[in-house]
């Protein structure tokens, strides 16, 4: 004989998800920050796309970033085109959907921009381009602007986003690597400052470039910032790596990154830092 009747508790029952309850909700309606697992609704990440809780930066347009960041903006060498240097299938089409998530042309956009009084030439990698990947027009760009600071006595700040070189260009796209740090380093024996800004993620040739060269290297919170992935290394080394071994703030621990900023204070960060470099300079 069964003196109680089985416990009604959620914890004995099987609930079902209501379907027709979650087709309406929009998708895209709530968020998670893929670092702190936070969820956040859309509306709460901003103008900045950071996460609320923990800062981190979601993946953001270069044209985007201009809006807040500067003052002033006039782009550069907007007319450049990347062509198909050696062939490759498919690539012409992939620099089309480039173009179209984008809304620029390449995967990177340079500029001259003020912050206050301040001017400076600014470049931006853009993740929707291609993983904003390095390629021989965006190198072209990057190497004009330090051309272009170099004779104008300018301080240069980049944003750095990239899966690294561009497979589709080849060794083409390998030499920008070269390219750019010989601008870069032609620009420093000016005594002219150049400010990195790591953003989720710097990988490839563009950390083993010019992304690791500038006099301070600044990032945001939680980028992942490295130069072969996760997965090849622990190919290589046939163990597994720390979670946190290509963090922003590892890297910071070792002495690679100077300082970590979340978004909504980098421009206040970077206009103090011109300020006293131009101070420096009179």
């Amino acid at each position: 004989m069964q003196l109680f009747d089985e416990l009604k508790t959620l914890g004995k029952k099987h609930i079902k998800a209501d379907k027709k309850a979650m087709q309406k909700v929009p998708e895209g309606m709530w968020i998670e920050c893929p670092k702190c697992q936070t969820s956040i609704y859309h509306k709460d990440l901003n103008r900045y796309k950071e996460c609320p809780n923990c800062h981190y930066g979601f993946r953001m347009r270069a044209k985007e970033r201009i809006l807040w960041l500067t003052d002033e903006f006039e782009e550069m060498d907007n007319d450049l085109q990347t062509t198909d240097p050696i062939n490759f299938p498919g690539y012409k089409q992939k620099l089309e959907k480039g173009k179209k998530n984008s809304g620029i042309n390449e995967s990177v956009l340079t500029g001259m921009a003020k912050i206050g009084s301040l001017r400076f030439g600014l470049g931006i990698m853009d993740p929707y381009f291609m993983m904003g990947s390095l390629g021989t027009v965006a190198g072209e760009k990057i190497t004009r602007l330090f051309e272009t600071a170099t004779s104008q006595q300018l301080p240069v700040v980049i944003f750095t986003a990239s899966g690294g070189a561009r497979m589709q260009e080849g060794i083409h796209s390998l030499m920008q690597m070269a390219k750019v740090s010989q601008a870069v380093k032609a620009h420093s024996d000016q005594g002219l400052l150049y400010i990195s800004v790591l953003t989720d993620p710097t990988t490839g040739g563009v950390t083993a470039s010019f992304a690791m060269q500038g006099d301070l290297i600044l990032a945001e919170p939680h980028a992942l910032v490295g130069f072969a992935g996760r997965r090849v290394i622990e190919q290589t080394m046939h163990q597994k790596i720390p979670d946190d071994l290509q963090s922003a703030e590892t890297l910071q621990k070792d002495g690679f990154v100077d300082v970590i900023v979340a978004r909504h204070d980098e421009k206040k960060l970077l206009e103090q830092l011109l300020k006293m470099h131009k101070k420096a300079g009179e």
